[in-house]
């Protein structure tokens, strides 16, 4: 299986739009802004991909193991560059679960 990503001008579109989406999101205070995997807030104040609290876009699946869904906006995610990259091509770690209350 090829993990050789592919990029075309029609997902460099989809990745500004998704960056926009998600910096309205979170300007409006909507948590669907925030990164999906650690769930605080993504910096969209700098560019994509530029610090480790800024935007990065994810994939649900990995590239790695399911490059059919590279330029599947349905496996696409709100994530932080750092969180992401310490994912890599892993699953994503579980997370507590809901908080009975904020701490």
């Amino acid at each position: 299986m090829s993990t050789q990503r592919v990029n075309t001008r029609a997902w460099a579109k989809f990745k500004r739009e998704f960056f926009q989406q998600g910096k309205t999101l979170d300007e409006a205070g909507d948590p669907a802004a925030n990164c999906w995997l650690c769930g605080q807030r993504v910096d969209y104040t700098v560019p994509p991909n530029s610090t480790p609290d800024s935007h990065n876009l994810d994939h649900f699946y990995p590239v790695a193991s399911h490059p059919n869904l590279q330029h599947d906006p349905a496996n696409a995610r709100h994530s932080h560059q750092d969180c992401n990259v310490r994912r890599g091509k892993d699953a994503p770690m579980p997370g507590i679960g809901i908080l009975s209350r904020d701490w």
